[in-house]
Parts: structure tokens; sequence; C-alpha cells
């Protein structure tokens, strides 16, 4: 009997030992994440918050199965969310602030009871000025931009796997429509403005509410789980343009995500109205057109051919109309 429990003892060490040894495995050599700065054309290697717990969870075979078992659940960044919505929270944003170089002043209010509050901040409306253009598209938020003219043709984020549009969506009369359409897709980082605006006037369908995990968005993730968008919770309308069809706006959800919050009311939006925000953690927009509706401008295709995201600021240009010739036509107002 003592030999029994003596041999069920050194197991049990042996396990944890052999767990313990695993999570400190070496990973591997992590690639830079880059992007390139549109305002100045500079690559940037992108500081990422957390960094080592994300190649911890998704290059560790511990890390790994922590993931796939409890980081990825809902109710992991709903705690974490609540806990960013504490007072106590508040004592991180000044270190948040000087970390990530932060414009606050760009931001409307100076003063945050909790992270929460300084996460989902608004900014002056002088700091962020739309295009008003009929023929053109703005960019929804504030983020890291990869764009796809055809997404039939192209590779999404991982050499090899393609975007899959009916999975995302989960509606295949409205997939169809965007077979050989063109796709954006904005990540938002930690530190960026987390509310997300209209790309485009027009009639908005009502909010579709897709269920799911919440891994997380960066490419370190994204390089490794190819299917992250259409596993992550997600939210998206339909935007009815005369100019540009049916467009899809979709808010993807991550690890400590703790809420998409919708603000817009109604089923008429202008073009740069906010739509909604998403509480603590990185996010990321994804925008559908239907097929020769857009022309994505060349900076952000070409870079993405380079594997290079492009940063880009809610209200700038990032499209217009596939048809539209005359520049003159681009400058004109819309009507309210």
């Amino acid at each position: 009997m003592k030999t029994k429990k003596h041999i069920l003892k050194n197991i049990t060490l042996l396990l944890l030992l052999l767990i313990i040894g695993l999570a400190f495995y070496p990973t591997g050599e992590q690639p830079p994440v880059r992007y390139v700065d549109r305002a100045t054309g500079d690559t940037i290697t992108e500081k990422i918050a957390g960094e080592g717990w994300l190649v911890w969870l998704y290059d560790n075979p511990v890390g790994e199965a922590t993931l796939f078992t409890l980081v990825k659940k809902k109710f992991v960044s709903s705690i974490y969310g609540r806990m960013m919505d504490s007072p106590r929270s508040a004592k991180k944003i000044e270190p948040f602030i000087e970390e990530f170089h932060i414009d606050m002043n760009e931001v409307r209010q100076q003063d945050f009871e909790t992270f929460n509050d300084f996460f989902t901040r608004k900014l002056k409306k002088t700091d962020r000025p739309i295009d008003t253009g009929v023929f053109v598209v703005v960019s929804p938020a504030d983020g890291k931009c990869l764009a796809y003219a055809n997404i039939e043709n192209s590779d999404f984020i991982i050499k090899g796997h393609r975007f899959n549009v009916y999975s995302f969506l989960e509606d295949s009369l409205l997939a169809m429509k965007y077979d050989n359409g063109s796709m954006i897709v904005v990540r938002l980082a930690p530190y960026d403005y987390h509310r997300f605006h209209f790309p485009v006037s027009g009639k908005v369908s009502p909010v579709v509410k897709i269920k799911g995990d919440y891994y997380s968005v960066n490419p370190i993730a994204l390089h490794r789980i190819a299917d992250i968008f259409c596993m992550n919770k997600r939210e998206y309308v339909t935007i009815s343009n005369p100019q540009f069809g049916e467009v899809v706006m979709a808010e993807v959800g991550a690890t400590m995500v703790g809420s998409i919050i919708q603000t817009y009311s109604g089923d008429s939006v202008t073009k740069g109205q906010e739509k909604g925000y998403f509480k603590f953690g990185g996010s990321t927009v994804v925008l559908l057109f239907e097929d020769d509706k857009v022309k994505i401008d060349e900076d952000l295709l070409e870079n993405t051919k380079h594997d290079l995201e492009t940063a880009v600021k809610m209200g700038e240009r990032i499209g217009v109309l596939k048809t539209f010739q005359s520049p003159q036509k681009a400058d004109l107002e819309e009507s309210e």
C-alpha cells in the first residue's frame, strides 16, 4: 500500500515538474509587429501591450492550454472588464499614458474615475476631421489597417489562409453579395482611441450579434490561429448607400474586451457619426464591400501586399467609389 502511495506521489511530483518546465519552455523567436505610419511613410516596430503574456499564451504548451481552456472564455474578459470599471483601476491611467505616449491634447475630458472611463475617451472633433466627399470612404477608427481589393484572390493575414465571409457573417445569402468583394480591417491596439464611427452614410440594418470566443486579434495571435475573426464574438450591420451599395461594418471582440457598446440610434446615419465603442482591450473593425464598388487607396493595398499594416486615423480617406473618375467631384460635400 505504501509502495503504491509512494509511486503515485512520485508520478504527481513528476507531472508537476513537467508542467512547471513547460510553463517556462522557451518560446520561438517572434518576428516584430511592424506597420507603416501613413503620415510619414516610415516603417515602425509596434510596442505591444502585454507582449510577453501574448507570446506565452500563443507559443507555449502550457500557455496554449490555458488559452483554450480559460483565457478565451467570456467570463474571463468580463471579470477583467469589471476590474477596469473599478475606481481602483484609475491608478493605471497615468503609467499607461506615459508608456504608450498618448497625446492627451486630443482628448476632451482630462479627469477619469476609472480606467474604462479613460479607455473609452472621446476626442475633440477638430482632431479627427471627416473627409465629407460624397464618393469617399473614411476609416471607421484609429488603428492599424489591412486592405484587400478582392477577398477571393487574396490571402488574409497568413499566407495560405483565405478569409471566409460565409463563416464570418453566418448568413449565406448576405455573404454571396461579397463574393469577389473588397475588405478593410482596422485593428485597434489597447492604446488607441476606442470609439468607432460609420465609414459612409446611409440606412442601417438591425444589429446582428454572433456569440463567440475572446481570442486576441494581435498579429502574434493571428499568425497562430488563422480563424480568429470567425471564432470571436462579433456584431455587424449593413449600411445601404446609394453609391457604395450595402457595406458591412462589423465589430470583433477580443481578449479582455469587456463589451461592445452601440451608441447610435435610428436607422439613418451620417459618415463620421459615432457608432459605438469597445470597453477595455484590443479590438477590430471589419468593413466588407460588394464587388466593383470601392477602389481602396493604393498605399493601403501595397503595404498589405508586403505584410505591413498601415496606421490610419478615424475620418481620413481610405478609398473612393470605384466608378468615380473626376477628382473635382471628391471635394463635393455630402448633404446632411
